[in-house]
């Protein structure tokens, strides 16, 4: 490893509007196309009827959490791992990386069999009602059981575009996204697998990507290198890794809590009405994974030359990522605006109700969206050069600070449209606080005698 390695060269000396391009529209492609498992699923489980939409939208809060636990070892030894390189400690990025892929295997793996144990209570607390519950269960064994792989699958990919590695994690979702659109309906309809197909091709899909990661660590393609021999317990890693770490599980954690408190919500109103709200979870979660993806991007450049304490770079890729992510917001929103009903009506063809429930949230989250790549970036920037408590305080404002007393107060009082109202409003008010923490911080880079440096 040395400072030739064309990787690091990009996010330390490409121009900075060029190596924001290079590391994320790689990931931003990728993470589109990992979006569409969820909204494929939906899809081709559309045909099935309304209840087995419902199902998959009452399955999907767990396994999000399971991801959540990876999120916390990948992204927070990825905010970390960027620093290091920076820095140039390459030994030390070498065993936090270690660290994190090992600790999110054993503890997604522990995780995933607690699940599994307590699944069908699970289900109903999450919504499930007697008509969905079966095909809920059906659908979550093997999606839940297959989820080790999402756990891999995710860790590796934050550790790994950590060091600039955009274009192998761009490779592989597309691999498996692609998989996954071909299988689902060859396992629901020509098999007849029906729901349990849908589990059958994501998890498939899924060991395709998962292959192509034990490739890149056989053949050590990489800057970082994984091995048992680089596991070490390390109270300053495993601080690093939790300062931003913990955060990102929260807010995963919220976002799935979220959904469920969403289906519960929505459930009084009939399984039309909570069978929408799962399709226009998923519809908005291919939108909003577009911009995680481009931030996976952003943050390993961010976090480098924070480390290497390039502030003007730093300030130049954080100005050039809100401009673009902004202005793909805004265009998402428009359709979500002017065409909502056309967009709800491809995963129902025969339910009026669920088209018209799901038409008006959609329409109401696209008034909003605009402002989403806002937030992201912000929040994206504190957690890549690790200002935890900013980062952690977004994180959890979104869905959770704002999201949580909007959902149990609004349905109170206007029924239905307070289900559909409560997420748009928690997240203008998310919006509102990010503006606040990145005016304050943007005041200490101009000042930089003032900037709290976090070590490395």
């Amino acid at each position: 490893m040395n400072n030739k390695n064309s990787k690091l060269t990009i996010m330390r000396d490409e121009p900075v509007k060029l190596a924001l391009l290079k590391l994320g529209l790689p990931t931003m492609i990728g993470m589109m196309v990992s979006a569409l498992y969820s909204v494929i699923d939906a899809y081709f489980v559309g045909g099935l009827g309304t209840s087995q939409i419902g199902a998959i939208a009452i399955a999907f809060p767990i396994v999000q959490i399971i991801i959540g636990l990876a999120m916390t070892f990948g992204s927070g030894a990825a905010s970390y791992i960027a620093r290091l390189l920076g820095a140039n400690k390459y030994e030390r990025a070498n065993q936090t990386a270690s660290v994190a892929l090992f600790s999110s295997l054993v503890v997604g793996g522990a995780s995933i069999i607690i699940a599994l144990c307590f699944l069908e209570p699970l289900l109903k607390l999450l919504g499930a009602t007697e008509s969905i519950l079966p095909y809920a269960r059906s659908y979550a064994v093997i999606y839940i059981a297959g989820a080790i792989l999402n756990i891999f699958n995710v860790t590796m990919n934050n550790i790994i575009t950590a060091e600039g590695a955009a274009k192998l994690t761009m490779i592989s979702m597309i691999t498996g996204g692609s998989l996954n659109v071909i299988l689902d309906p060859i396992f629901i309809y020509p098999l007849g697998f029906g729901i349990q197909g849908a589990a059958i091709a994501t998890v498939s899909a899924q060991a395709i990507t998962s292959l192509i990661y034990v490739w890149y660590l056989t053949r050590k393609k990489g800057t970082l290198r994984f091995s048992p021999r680089n596991f070490i317990i390390d109270r300053k890693i495993y601080g690093e890794i939790f300062k931003v770490g913990i955060p990102i599980f929260a807010f995963q954690f919220l976002a799935s809590l979220a959904l469920g408190m969403t289906n519960t919500a929505s459930a009084p109103f009939g399984d039309s009405a909570l069978a929408a709200m799962g399709v226009v979870a998923r519809i908005i979660t291919l939108g909003t994974y577009v911009i995680f993806g481009f931030a996976k991007g952003y943050q390993p450049l961010a976090g480098y030359n924070y480390g290497a304490k390039q502030y003007d770079r730093l300030k130049e890729a954080t100005k050039t990522a809100l401009l673009l992510t902004t202005i793909f917001c805004a265009v998402v929103s428009i359709l979500m605006i002017c065409i909502p009903g056309h967009i709800v009506s491809l995963f129902s063809k025969n339910d009026s109700s669920l088209t018209d429930v799901g038409s008006r949230a959609l329409r109401a989250y696209g008034i909003i969206f605009t402002f989403f790549g806002f937030e992201l970036i912000v929040s994206s920037l504190f957690l890549a050069i690790g200002y935890g408590k900013e980062g952690g305080l977004l994180s959890i404002s979104r869905q959770g600070l704002f999201f949580i007393p909007a959902m149990i107060i609004m349905p109170q009082i206007w029924k239905l449209n307070g289900v559909i109202w409560a997420q748009p409003v928690a997240e203008a008010l998310a919006v509102l606080l990010a503006v606040i923490l990145i005016l304050n911080f943007w005041g200490k880079v101009k000042n930089k005698d003032k900037l709290d440096c976090v070590s490395v």
